[in-house]
C-alpha cells in the first residue's frame, strides 16, 4: 500500500516514529522532498560557491615522535585556536580499518526497517545503543534529512554484546584505536595552557565515549534539506571519518561557511564546548553543518568524547588565574547535557547555558 506522505502525520510517523527513517521515506519511491523536512532559506546550504578551508591540509601526527615536534604541536594549537578544526593522517588508525568502518556503516543501514527500528529509543534492548532521524525532530521547525545509529561505550565486553551486529567489532576497533590520538591531541592542547591533566582527570573529562553512524541517503532535491542544521559539539573532542562524497561545512569567523574536503585516510578532528569552557575561551568549538547531496548515499562516522556527566566543568583554575576573569561557570556535565539534547541545533546557542553571568 502506497504511503501518504502529503499528510504529515503519517510522515512523521512513518520516518521517525516507526523507524523507516530517511532511506526508508527514499526506498518506497518518493521523488521530491516533502515538505516537514524543507528547511528555511536562511538554513540551506548553497553548494555552487562553496569555499574550502584551511583544515584541507592534514597535519601529520607521526611527526610529533620526532625533531619536528614542536612545530607539529603548534599547528594543532593554532587550528583549535582559530578554525576548531583539523585533519590529521597517521594517526594510529589503519587506511584498511577506515574502509571497513565505512561499508559497515552502509551495511547496518541496508538492514529491513525492522532490524534498525528495534533500537528506537522507546524499544531498544539496550540503552547502550539508540537509532533513530534527525536530531530532536518533535522541536524542530524542519526535519535534518539523516538517520544514525548511536553506540555508547561502557566497555569491550558490553559493547560486543550490545551494539548492533553488522557493525560493532569495527566501530570498537575504531574506538579503542583512536583513543591515544585524542589523549595526545588533549595533552598538547592542555600544555599550551599550562595545564596538566593528571590520569584521574582526564579519565574524567573524556569518560563518556560514543561511536555514531551517521547516514545522509541521497536527496532528489538537496538544495531544499539540510544533513545537520548549524551546531558545536558538546564534548572536549570529536573525530570523524567522512567518506569520499563529503559535505561538512565549518563557520568562519567573517560568518562565511567553508567546507572540509574529505581527504582519503584522513580523519577530521574538531574541538567541542568543554575544551572551549575549560580553556575559558582559548580553544574555539567550531559552529559545523552537513549538507546532502543527488549523487549517492554519504555516510559519516564520529567519535564523541565527553565528561562523565557525574563530572563538574569550569574554566581550569590555572586558566583564569592567566586570564584573571572566568569567563563560564562551573556546573555539573549532566545539566549541560539535558539543555543540549532538549533543543534543536540552533549554531552555538547551547554554549550559553555555561556563561558567566
Amino acid at each position: 500500500m502506497a504511503i501518504n506522505f502529503e499528510d504529515q502525520s503519517t510522515l512523521f510517523n512513518f520516518v521517525v516514529k516507526e523507524g523507516n527513517g530517511v532511506k526508508g521515506m527514499i526506498d518506497s519511491g518518493l521523488s521530491s522532498v516533502p515538505q516537514p523536512f524543507v528547511q528555511p532559506l536562511s538554513e540551506r546550504i548553497p553548494t555552487q560557491k562553496a569555499l574550502t578551508c584551511e583544515a584541507t591540509q592534514p597535519i601529520d601526527l607521526s611527526k610529533l615522535d620526532g625533531p619536528q615536534h614542536k612545530e607539529v604541536a603548534k599547528q594543532i594549537v593554532e587550528a583549535a585556536e582559530t578554525l576548531g578544526f583539523f585533519q590529521v593522517v597517521n594517526h594510529g588508525v589503519s587506511v584498511e580499518l577506515l574502509e571497513l568502518l565505512k561499508s559497515s556503516a552502509h551495511e547496518f543501514f541496508a538492514q529491513a526497517p525492522q532490524e534498525k527500528a528495534m533500537y528506537l529509543k522507546e524499544v531498544s534492548p539496550t540503552k547502550l545503543v539508540k537509532y533513530g532521524t534527525s536530531f530532536v525532530p518533535d522541536k524542530e521547525k524542519a526535519i535534518e534529512w539523516k538517520d544514525y545509529v548511536s553506540m555508547l561505550y561502557t566497555n569491550d565486553s558490553e559493547a560486543l554484546q550490545h551494539w548492533p551486529q553488522p557493525c560493532r567489532e569495527v566501530a570498537l576497533e575504531f574506538l579503542k584505536s583512536s583513543m591515544e590520538m585524542v589523549k595526545n591531541v588533549v595533552n598538547i592542547l592542555m600544555k599550551n595552557v599550562g595545564v596538566t591533566l593528571e590520569e584521574e582527570k582526564m579519565n574524567g573529562l573524556m569518560g563518556t565515549k560514543m561511536v555514531n553512524m551517521n547516514y545522509y541517503p541521497t536527496c532528489p532535491s538537496p538544495e531544499l534539506t539540510i544533513g545537520v542544521g548549524r551546531h558545536s559539539d558538546m564534548g572536549m573532542l570529536t573525530v570523524l571519518l567522512q567518506d569520499g562524497i563529503g559535505g561538512l561545512y565549518v563557520k568562519l569567523d567573517n560568518g562565511e561557511w567553508a567546507e572540509i574536503p574529505p581527504v582519503h585516510g584522513a580523519l577530521v578532528i574538531n574541538i567541542g564546548d568543554t575544551l572551549q569552557i575549560l580553556s575559558n575561551g582559548k580553544y574555539k568549538s567550531a559552529e559545523h553543518r552537513v549538507r546532502t547531496t543527488n549523487i549517492g548515499s554519504r555516510v559519516s562516522v564520529p567519535i564523541f568524547t565527553a565528561p562523565y556527566p557525574s563530572e563538574k566543568i569550569g574554566p581550569l583554575p590555572e586558566v583564569v588565574k592567566r586570564d584573571g576573569v572566568a569567563r563560564y561557570k562551573e556546573f555539573l556535565f549532566q545539566d549541560y547535557m539535558n539543555n543540549f539534547f532538549g533543543q534543536p541545533h540552533d549554531g552555538k546557542k547551547s554554549l550559553d547555558f555555561a556563561r558567566a553571568e
